[in-house]
C-alpha cells in the first residue's frame, strides 16, 4: 500500500473495531456521509424529500439506516456508501418505470381510494384505510373548510395517506 491509502484508512479508521474508532473518525466520517447524502439526494427527486408516499419514506428510511452504520463502523465504510447509491438508483429506476406505465405506478406507489362520494361514506373503504368518521371529519374542517358530508362530492385518500375533497357545487 501507498502512503495516501495508509493515511485515508488511518483517517477514516477503516478496518478497526467499531468501539477502536475515535471521535476525529466518527466525525470525518460522518461529514463524508453528510456530503454522499446531499449527493444521494439530488441524484434522488424532490417528492422523496417529501415522503408523498410509503415508497419515498421507505427509501429515505432505509438510507438513513444503511448510511448510519457507515458512520459507526458497524458496517464496512465503502460498501456501505455503495449501497447507500444503488438503493437511490433503484428508487430512481422504480420511480421512472411508475411514470412510464400506471400499472407499476399502482404497484409501486399504491393508488387512491374513494371513500365519500355524493355525500356517501364508505365504510368498507373507510375500514380498509383505518379512517374514522372522526378523522375524516377533521379533515374536512381543516381541509376543505366545510362540515356536512353531504357537500362533499368525492373525497379520496391519496397514495400519499392525504384525503382530498372535490365539493359540489
Amino acid at each position: 500500500m501507498n502512503l495516501f491509502t495508509e493515511s485515508v484508512q488511518a483517517l477514516l479508521g477503516l478496518g478497526i473495531e467499531p468501539k477502536d474508532l475515535t471521535s476525529l473518525q466518527v466525525s470525518i466520517r460522518g461529514i463524508i456521509v453528510f456530503v454522499a447524502t446531499l449527493v444521494m439526494v439530488r441524484i434522488s427527486s424532490k417528492r422523496s424529500l417529501a415522503e408523498k408516499t410509503a415508497f419515498d419514506a421507505a427509501l429515505i428510511i432505509i438510507i438513513a439506516s444503511v448510511l448510519s452504520r457507515a458512520i459507526n463502523g458497524s458496517a464496512p465504510f465503502v460498501p456501505t456508501l455503495v449501497v447507500g447509491f444503488v438503493l437511490v438508483f433503484l428508487h430512481r429506476l422504480l420511480a421512472l418505470g411508475a411514470y412510464a406505465s400506471h400499472t407499476i405506478g399502482i404497484l409501486v406507489k399504491g393508488k387512491p381510494v374513494v371513500i365519500v362520494e355524493n355525500g356517501r361514506i364508505d365504510q368498507r373503504n373507510m375500514r380498509a384505510n383505518q379512517i374514522t368518521e372522526h378523522d375524516l371529519q377533521e379533515d374536512m374542517r381543516l381541509d376543505a373548510e366545510i362540515d356536512d358530508v353531504n357537500k362533499i362530492k368525492v373525497a379520496r385518500v391519496e397514495r400519499s395517506g392525504d384525503i382530498s375533497f372535490i365539493k359540489t357545487q
